[in-house]
């Protein structure tokens, strides 16, 4: 017997790794040391930090892969896994440094993963992070057919001082909506039901400016180098993902202060329209993002101005309350 023999095929993870070298290589930083082949990444911590803190933030996908897979369209959520982590790197004000992705599956396709690890390297080239290793598991057994999953692991670098005080937010602040590009990577347990099931919709058919299934696909949007371009003037970040506004805005609110949020001031794309059709509001804005991929928090003197070089828009402000989202 050999491992071949045992579904492990060890020709194709060497392959495999030759594949993705000219990717990653793009997806490098001038701190990175050695290359990819070692038994682990090493990177120099950059300069110009006073009292550096390393952070760090994982994530997967969720059930999107379940489209991504069955629909034959990959390379998006490599991007997809880059993007759920580095978006929350920088709501502690984090600057991405690095980035390693873990490929788990029953049999190794080397153009199907090499398509994935593309997404994840393009995602880092957005993010300004090097992609400095991960891990390919071929598992079988564990994993059916074409079925594969994707976790992701981004670290970071902030000030202590920036990252140990209590958000400084408070009644009179601006709520500023940065545009999602879609249903990002959230809720698609919930998008999968409504839209293949409930409405019988087929993944070709036309939707919005293009078809339905490379809508429910589009890219989670990377707002690395948005933050930080205009860090100087945002008080506070909320990525929005699982829980949508509901649940994570709270997350950067000090307890004595309410965030209104008025609904209509969201630019809403054609999905989440239908999703208003379609599932209670409150239940909605708790699972997904509802267009509004990130909220900044700035003070009311620097809110027009931040909106514009954002490319977003004013959502409501800060109320004395009790920590909590009021939609209207």
């Amino acid at each position: 017997m050999d491992y071949k023999s045992a579904g492990v095929d060890i020709d194709a993870g060497n392959a495999f790794v030759e594949a993705i070298k000219p990717a990653v290589k793009r997806a490098l930083r001038d701190e990175v040391l050695g290359s990819i082949g070692s038994f682990s990444g090493a990177f120099r911590l950059p300069m110009g930090y006073a009292k550096p803190v390393l952070l760090g933030a994982t994530d997967g996908v969720g059930t999107k892969l379940r489209l991504a897979i069955d629909s034959g369209i990959l390379g998006g959520v490599g991007v997809d896994l880059v993007a759920m982590c580095v978006n929350d790197l920088i709501c502690n004000r984090g600057e991405p440094l690095f980035f390693l992705d873990y490929y788990a599956t029953g049999k190794l396709n080397v153009n199907e993963a090499k398509q994935v690890v593309e997404g994840i390297a393009a995602g880092c080239v957005e993010a300004k992070c090097a992609l400095i290793g991960g891990e390919t598991a071929e598992m079988p057994g564990m994993y059916q057919g074409r079925d594969f999953d994707l976790a992701g692991f981004a670290v970071g670098i902030a000030e202590e001082d920036e990252i140990t005080n209590p958000p400084i937010v408070k009644a009179g602040d601006i709520l500023i909506a940065l545009p999602s590009s879609g249903l990002h990577s959230n809720g698609f347990s919930l998008a999968r039901k409504l839209f293949l099931e409930k409405l019988n919709m087929k993944f070709s058919d036309k939707f919005a400016e293009s078809d339905l299934i490379n809508t429910l696909l589009t890219p989670t949007k990377i707002y690395v180098k948005n933050f930080k371009k205009n860090r100087a003037k945002i008080k506070a970040l909320a990525h929005i993902t699982g829980g949508g506004l509901l649940e994570n805005l709270p997350r950067s609110l000090n307890a004595n202060v309410n965030a209104v949020i008025e609904k209509s001031a969201i630019r809403a794309s054609e999905v989440f329209e239908v999703i208003k059709k379609h599932i209670a509001e409150e239940e909605a804005y708790r699972v997904f993002n509802m267009g509004a991929g990130m909220i900044w928090i700035a003070d009311k003197a620097d809110a027009e101005s931040l909106a514009r070089a954002a490319g977003g828009v004013i959502a409501g402000e800060l109320v004395a309350g009790e920590k909590k989202v009021i939609l209207r």
